[in-house]
C-alpha cells in the first residue's frame, strides 16, 4: 500500500544502515508491500540469516499525534514477548532495535488474509481458536509503571486511569481531525460527549494490559498444516505468528475485540472466545458495561482509520469505507442510550 508516511532506501543504504547500527550487513531481497505506515524490506543478512527490516517514517513526515515514535513501542512488545513462556505468543524474534528501524526474524507460513479463501471452515475454526489463546497470552502482559495508554508517545496520552487515558487518546485524534479536516460524519463535540457519557464503563478497567489493537488478518501469519502429529498422524494447522505490534496500548482487553472481528465473529459463541477463555483470558459479554465500552472502541478504531487517511494521503473508495466504519462505530454508541 502506498503511503506518504513511507520511507525509501535504496539496496547500499539499508545496508550501510545496518552496518552503522548493528554492526552487519544486508544484501536487499524485495520490498514488503502490503504495510500501510512504515517501509518493510526483506533482506539477507551477511550471516546468512534472513530478516525483516521496517524503517520508520522520515523525520518531516506528517504523523498523528499517538503514531510519535511508536517503532519503539514494537520493539518493547517483542521484548516482553520474549519473557513469556516459548510459544506462548508465536511472533517473530527482535534482531536489532534503533531509533528508527528494526530487524526482526522471518515467520514460517502466510498472512492469513492472503490464505483466508482457501481455508476450509474446519481450519480457520481451529485457527480462530488459536489465535483467541494466544492473544489471551498476550493480555496477560501488564504495564510496568501502571500506566495506561500509549507507551511510546508523549505523556500527554498516557494516564493512571482508563478513563483519563482513552479520554486523552480520542482528543488527540480530534485535533488531528481538525488539522485535517477529516470527514467525521459527527460534530467533534458529539464524539467528545459519547466518550464523556461511557466514563463509568471505562472505569470498571482498573489495571492496565497489552492491547495489540490491529489484529486484522494481515498481521496474523498462519500455516495451513504442520508436521503430523506422531500420537494421531493428523495434520493441523497454526498461528505462526502476530506482527506488526507498533500501535499497542496499554489498556482495556475487550478493546482487542475490534481488529479481531475483521477476520471473523467474536461473539460469545465463537471459536474465537472460546480458544480465549480456554486460555484463561475473561469475557463477560453479559455485561451492559462491557458492551458500552466494545462499543466505544469501534469508535475509536473508525476513527482512526478516518483521520489517518489526511497524512497519508488516501481517498476515493478507501476513505468512503473508513467513514462507514466511523458511522457504524458512534451509531453503536449512540445506540446505547
Amino acid at each position: 500500500m502506498q503511503s506518504r508516511t513511507k520511507r525509501h532506501l535504496s539496496p547500499a543504504d539499508l545496508d550501510a544502515l545496518l552496518r552503522d547500527s548493528a554492526g552487519i550487513g544486508c544484501r536487499l531481497e524485495s520490498e514488503l508491500t502490503d504495510g500501510w505506515f512504515n517501509t518493510a524490506y526483506r533482506v539477507l543478512l551477511d550471516d546468512g540469516r534472513p530478516a525483516v527490516v521496517k524503517l520508520a517514517p522520515p523525520p518531516e513526515a506528517a504523523v498523528l499525534r499517538y503514531e510519535r515514535g511508536i517503532l519503539a513501542t514494537e520493539a518493547m512488545v517483542y521484548r516482553r514477548i520474549a519473557k513469556l513462556p516459548d510459544g506462548d505468543v508465536p511472533t517473530p524474534e527482535l534482531l536489532h532495535a534503533d531509533e528508527d528501524f528494526l530487524a526482526v526474524s522471518v515467520l514460517d507460513g502466510t498472512p492469513w488474509d492472503k490464505a483466508a479463501d482457501r481455508l476450509p471452515p474446519s481450519t480457520a475454526r481451529e485457527l480462530r481458536r488459536q489465535l483467541g489463546a494466544a492473544v489471551a497470552r498476550l493480555h496477560t502482559l501488564t504495564a510496568e509503571d501502571g500506566r495506561f495508554g500509549y507507551p511510546a508517545a508523549e505523556s500527554a496520552l498516557s494516564a493512571p486511569d482508563w478513563r483519563t487515558a482513552f479520554t486523552a487518546m480520542v482528543d488527540a485524534l480530534l485535533d488531528d481531525a481538525a488539522r485535517w479536516q477529516s470527514p467525521l460524519g459527527a460534530t467533534p463535540a458529539d464524539i467528545r460527549t459519547l466518550v464523556s457519557e461511557g466514563g463509568h464503563a471505562l472505569d470498571e478497567v482498573t489495571e492496565p494490559r497489552l492491547v495489540h489493537y490491529d489484529l486484522w488478518p494481515g498481521n496474523i501469519f498462519i500455516e495451513e498444516t504442520e508436521a503430523s502429529d506422531c500420537a494421531s498422524g493428523r495434520r493441523r494447522p497454526r498461528i505462526t505468528g502476530l506482527i506488526d505490534h507498533e500501535r499497542a496500548f496499554w489498556g482495556d482487553p475487550a478493546a482487542e475485540l475490534v481488529s479481531l472481528a475483521m477476520g471473523g465473529d467474536t461473539g460469545p459463541d465463537s471459536d474465537l472466545a472460546t480458544g480465549y477463555t480456554e486460555a484463561g483470558g475473561t469475557l463477560d459479554f453479559t455485561s451492559p458495561t462491557f458492551q458500552h465500552r466494545l462499543a466505544l472502541y469501534h469508535l475509536y478504531l473508525g476513527l482512526i482509520l478516518v483521520v489517518e487517511c489526511g497524512p497519508r494521503g488516501y481517498d476515493g473508495g478507501h476513505l468512503a469505507y473508513c467513514r462507514r466504519v466511523l458511522a457504524d462505530g458512534v451509531a453503536r454508541v449512540r445506540g446505547l442510550g
